[in-house]
């Protein structure tokens, strides 16, 4: 496999449905290492930075895994930097070390949400009627 993908159409096509004035959306690529690396930095307005991050960087993460996982197919490691990211954003968006997680074995020592803490098939105490109540 020889040929090199577009990894600027590939951007251009994750990035753009994100932001509102695509316009906006510059890209610098700079191969290293005879094409064995790549290192996409982008940029574009302040104001789309909530959508192409999106909730908990998802929208971010999930663009980072298409270009790493096409590069690998191609032998090319891929970086993708958002100009104006600092660098916990970015470190934080690749590894989920050193962060709480939900789910199974969460360790949080709260009960989840919709549980309420119980384990069993528990009733709560109903006040009987009587006809004196009438």
């Amino acid at each position: 496999m020889t040929n090199v993908p577009d990894f600027e159409a590939l951007v251009r096509f994750l990035v753009t449905p994100f932001l509102e004035s695509p316009d906006a959306l510059r890209l610098d690529f700079e191969p290293l290492l005879d094409g064995q690396r790549l290192w996409i930095r982008v940029a574009f307005d302040g104001e789309d930075k909530g959508r192409v991050f999106g909730r908990g960087g998802r929208n971010i993460q999930a663009i980072r895994k298409v270009l790493k996982a096409t590069g690998s197919l191609h032998n090319c490691s891929v970086h993708l930097d958002v100009y104006g990211e600092s660098s916990h954003e970015s470190s934080a968006g690749g590894s989920d070390r050193g962060r709480p997680r939900g789910g199974r074995g969460g360790g949080s020592g709260r009960p989840r949400r919709g549980g309420g803490g119980r384990s069993g098939p528990h009733k709560s105490p109903r006040r009987k009627h009587s006809q004196d109540d009438a």
